[in-house]
């Protein structure tokens, strides 16, 4: 079943930070750039793909949209943000620079054949994942891929 698509949909999320500046240099230690037309003292713009933003907020910004109480996230996990990179080779140096750029590591590498992946915190305990799928089991599903990869095995 083909699933819709919604032309021109964009997606922000929104992420409180303690430090903005800190912020922003961890993320472009690992590769993200920002758009200066929405930043500025209080919001950074975080590109993540062709129309998904991340917008580093000050806390006292993400407040003004929040009509909750902030949580802390090294006690409550309220999400795990999940990005792509093209190869397992990039999800390890992509791992390394978040640890080095002083984040820290959640789990150990997780290799489940089609896909490879990474976690960590970053600089405010928000859990992220870095990962690189086959493209084959991008396309087809996971269990398809899987069905195609045996199907293959058994005729060789």
């Amino acid at each position: 079943m083909t699933q819709p698509v919604h032309p021109g949909r964009m997606l922000f999320v929104n992420l409180p930070v303690v430090d903005l500046e800190r912020s922003k240099a961890f993320f472009a230690g690992l590769g993200f750039s920002f758009n200066p037309a929405f930043s500025d003292e209080t919001a950074a713009c975080m590109l993540v793909g062709e129309h998904a933003f991340v917008m580093l907020l000050t806390r006292e910004k993400f407040a003004e949209f929040s009509k909750l109480p902030l949580a802390d996230p090294t006690t409550h996990a309220l999400a795990l943000f999940c990005f792509s990179v093209s190869s397992r080779d990039e999800v390890d140096r992509v791992g390394a620079a978040a640890l080095a750029a002083g984040g820290s590591e959640a789990d150990g590498a997780e290799d489940l054949g089609f896909m490879y992946s990474r976690s960590f915190f970053d600089l405010d305990g928000h859990g992220w994942q870095v990962m690189w799928m086959d493209p084959a089991a991008a396309e087809q599903g996971p269990e398809a891929f899987a069905a195609s990869a045996q199907e293959a095995d058994a005729r060789s």
